[in-house]
């Protein structure tokens, strides 16, 4: 193959005149690692849902696998027919943008949970060497295709088939661990095996779009640090070697109480709101649309394990305000409002003020600008406390591995 070598520097060029590549040590990854080797093919979804394939057969593929974008590289089929994503190859710029904030010193040694395609873990072993660098991914079909990849570039890192949640035992303590797929919660089992002092980068979402990732330090009895100022998304950690299954949500939307909204329907139009919300949320929220009109789907559906419901109309009426309907034990737009007027009250705080300590018990505790300004809302219980402009709060997530 040639030709690669002058677009894996223009793509260093392009990190690094974004500001998101600075050391030279990552350039010199970003410059040495065939990308190419690691994506022979990805997967294009078109209006229809069908997805087209492109190979190293097709013309503009090596073009396409060096830009600045993240590829499908894997599908899988679900119970029901739908072909959905089971890997990818992340984003260039979001990787590096990572690896950055991990700050690796020479001697580290470094677990990988999610280890894909393997062109991540090509980067860590070019900086770091192979003999310093783990990475698990529950895909056995994706670590073997991942570790011929490697060799045949002459890089050895230890690659292993299991759940991320349970991390690397065997070949713990490491100084860093980097998560490349999101999580409803923090395995303790991660702190367990990351020395103190060290760094897990994660990717937090106790539902879909909300959350981020996230930097913590491991002290003696607790995970703690900010979230990256900038947002980002990764798939959801599988359970099983398989496609993960299509959440469904309600389907009568006849029933329930009526009310109106001017935000958005989709929550996450606003992320830093709606991830709070989830602390007043009972379990991972699905969602979906339902019904149609001439400019597309009539409702956008949320719903929860215990049956609440909420249906906001996509399309406003002549005064901004849009039909919304909610049903089952908890309002889930009454909560999603609420969250959005104290958003707004403490000044639309964004990522860069936020912050994540987890505790062995599973507690999950976010706060705003320093751990100890409190704004409890876990699960049913509320607690509102003196200086209103510096609150966090709380949350429990119902299901969290470790």
């Amino acid at each position: 193959m040639t030709g690669w070598r002058g677009l894996a520097r223009g793509l260093a060029d392009e990190l690094a005149a974004e500001g998101v590549l600075r050391s030279p040590e990552w350039r010199a990854a970003v410059e040495a690692i065939p990308r190419h080797v690691f994506v022979p093919r990805f997967y294009v979804q078109r209006q229809d849902g069908r997805w087209s394939e492109t190979s190293a057969e097709d013309d503009g593929w090596l073009t396409a696998v060096y830009r600045d974008e993240p590829l499908v590289t894997a599908l899988a089929t679900t119970a029901d027919g739908d072909r959905v994503t089971v890997s990818s190859s992340t984003k260039p710029g979001l990787m590096v943008r990572m690896l950055e904030a991990l700050d690796v010193r020479d001697e580290h040694r470094v677990l990988e949970i999610g280890t894909g395609t393997g062109y991540n873990a090509a980067l860590l072993s070019h900086r770091l060497g192979g003999e310093r660098v783990f990475s698990v991914d529950i895909g056995a079909a994706l670590v073997d295709a991942a570790r011929d990849r490697l060799a045949g570039l002459g890089l050895a890192p230890t690659l292993a088939v299991a759940h991320g949640a349970g991390g690397l035992p065997e070949h713990a303590p490491f100084d860093r661990i980097i998560a490349t797929c999101s999580l409803r919660a923090v395995p303790w089992a991660w702190a367990e095996q990351v020395r103190e002092g060290g760094l897990v980068l994660v990717d937090v979402k106790p539902s879909t779009h909300a959350g981020n990732l996230v930097l913590l330090v491991r002290h003696a009895d607790r995970l703690e640090g900010r979230f990256l100022p900038r947002w980002a998304g990764f798939m959801a950690m599988r359970d099983a070697d398989r496609a993960p299954e299509t959440a469904r949500v309600v389907e009568d939307l006849s029933t329930g109480s009526r009310s109106s909204t001017r935000l958005e329907p989709t929550p996450w139009s606003s992320l830093v709101p709606w991830f709070l919300a989830q602390a007043r949320m009972p379990g991972e929220v699905a969602f979906g649309y339902r019904g149609a009109t001439g400019r597309g789907p009539e409702w956008a559906v949320f719903g929860t394990p215990d049956g609440s419901w909420s249906a906001v109309g996509t399309q406003p009426d002549g005064n901004g305000e849009r039909e919304v309907r909610q049903g089952g034990p908890v309002r889930l737009w009454d909560a999603v409002e609420e969250t959005h007027r104290a958003w707004r009250g403490f000044g639309r705080p964004n990522w860069d003020r936020l912050g994540l300590t987890v505790t062995p018990d599973g507690r999950h505790r976010v706060w705003l600008d320093e751990p100890g300004n409190v704004w409890v809302a876990a699960e049913t219980r509320q607690q509102v406390l003196p200086e209103p402009h510096r609150r966090a709060f709380d949350y429990y997530p119902r299901h969290h591995h470790g």
